[in-house]
């Protein structure tokens, strides 16, 4: 089986009502960033902050996986399919993928702020007091602004052994996610599909873009990827 490894970004949870990550004026649900998406605004306010992700959690469950989350899970029954993600959803989980990787944490699960690896899923509101056995409060598993991405090395790796690279949903701003591609080898084929896509520089592989949302993208990229077989 052909390796597919497929990027993905806000814009493949946007059309199953998700909020892109910001709006055009750069702030998250009226929020500055940095008031509800780093270590500075955790340590400042951190009810803001767990009251913040609260609301996402609670709306993320009243949400369905959409057409474009289907037809990648769909894919592997032809193809080895490893999904990439920087959303915090678990959309692409509910829609059938088997090997998802989240660069930027899962919205339902939550840790430990003195244990990084003590992480366990969360359904419902977190707040303060809501503590680990230890006594420590629990925080949302997101990675924060400020902070290192601890799966970036091996995204890097899965991206290194690609036959197929898929890019969906992203304005490839957010790094180091923005800079995976740059890993794949130069004869992989690259699909890039976002409504506004970034001009993507200086990448040698053959690049097909196509302005078009996820889900109208994925059907035109699952065609021509089951005519290659």
């Amino acid at each position: 089986m052909k390796k597919i490894v497929v990027l993905t970004g806000a814009g493949i949870s946007a059309e199953s009502g998700i909020k892109t990550f910001r709006d055009a004026d750069g702030l998250w649900e009226g929020h500055d960033i940095m008031e509800v998406a780093s270590p500075i605004g955790w340590n400042k306010n951190p009810t803001l902050v767990l009251d913040f992700y609260n609301k996402r959690r609670s709306q993320l469950l009243t949400v369905q996986a959409n057409k474009a989350h289907e037809i990648l899970a769909e894919l592997e029954k032809q193809f080895n399919i490893h999904i990439i993600t920087q959303n915090v959803d678990d959309l692409h989980e509910r829609a059938g993928s088997s090997s998802v990787l989240h660069l930027h944490g899962e919205l339902l699960k939550v840790r430990s702020v003195a244990n990084e690896k003590n992480i366990m899923h969360w359904k419902t509101d977190l707040n303060l007091g809501d503590c680990d056995e230890k006594g420590n409060q629990l925080r949302p598993h997101i990675v924060w602004f400020g902070e290192a991405v601890p799966l970036i090395e091996k995204a890097i790796e899965i991206v290194e052994t690609a036959d197929i690279l898929v890019i969906i949903g992203t304005s490839l701003q957010v790094y180091p996610a923005a800079g995976l591609m740059n890993y794949v080898n130069q004869n992989v084929p690259v699909y890039y599909i976002d409504p506004k896509p970034a001009t993507i520089y200086d990448l040698p592989n053959k690049l097909k873009v196509l302005p078009l949302s996820a889900v109208e993208g994925m059907k035109i990229v699952k065609d021509e990827l089951l005519n290659l077989k």
